[in-house]
């Protein structure tokens, strides 16, 4: 990530917290003049979740390279196949599996119950997400959950949905790793979502990501027999173990 130092001035608990997922370039006047990044201990092998950003993951099906918003809406309509368009970037979106699928039905089974009779909707992919970093970045993502609190008053004469939600969950997946704990991170971090839970079959662990004003204000994650607490909705919580129950 290349970013200007009047930025990294305003931000710096934001990119901190990045570092620990990537190199970051900070420039002056166009030139680059100095680099954040995070300390590796190379005599320890923990396998934590935010320690597997540093893992060579796969990437999500992606030619790398770069695309126009337009041609990936073109690109949409000729397929049936499921793409997410993340700073002009296109990624094909592979089938999941059953652990994947097992987390999203137990987890959307828990928000689905909790917001009967409240103002937010839980919604379940495939369903467009459209964020805006700036009136001219654009990008379309199709997270696993996510809840909205705006549907009425964010639905166009298309019935397409044009807000943020308040809070998204994505569930980790081999070809999905990086994407979801960097990629995306950002985006919702910058795009104005409140909450990010990412969730991690493999280790049985979920994160919850705390943003406010653009910014990581706090994050939590749970295993074993903890239950996940929301930040947002007091009372909104899940068992690790009914999650992860395969």
């Amino acid at each position: 990530m290349i970013i200007n130092s009047t930025e990294l001035q305003n931000n710096f608990g934001k990119y901190l917290m990045l570092a620990a997922h990537e190199d970051i370039i900070i420039t002056r006047n166009g030139t680059e003049i100095a680099k954040l990044t995070a300390v590796r201990d190379a005599s320890t092998e923990n396998t934590t979740m935010m320690e597997q950003v540093r893992e060579k993951a796969q990437e999500y099906s992606s030619d790398g390279k770069k695309a126009t918003f337009e041609e990936f809406l073109e690109l949409q309509k000729e397929s049936e196949e499921r793409y997410e368009y993340i700073d002009g970037e296109i990624y094909l979106l592979a089938s999941p599996k059953t652990a994947h699928q097992i987390a999203i039905t137990e987890l959307f089974g828990i928000f689905y119950n909790f917001f009967q009779g409240k103002k937010c909707t839980p919604m379940v992919a495939p369903y467009d997400i459209e964020l805006r970093r700036s009136q001219e970045s654009i990008n379309m993502v199709q997270p696993d959950i996510m809840i909205i609190c705006d549907l009425e008053e964010k639905i166009n004469e298309q019935d397409y949905y044009k807000g943020v939600p308040s809070l998204v969950v994505e569930v980790l997946s081999n070809s999905t790793r990086r994407k979801d704990m960097i990629k995306k991170l950002d985006l919702y971090m910058s795009c104005g979502v409140n909450e990010y839970w990412i969730v991690n079959p493999e280790n049985k662990e979920v994160t919850v990501f705390l943003f406010e004003e653009k910014n990581i204000t706090n994050n939590t994650t749970y295993k074993n027999n903890e239950t996940v607490q929301s930040y947002i909705f007091e009372g909104l919580s899940a068992e690790i173990r009914r999650i992860f129950r395969v």
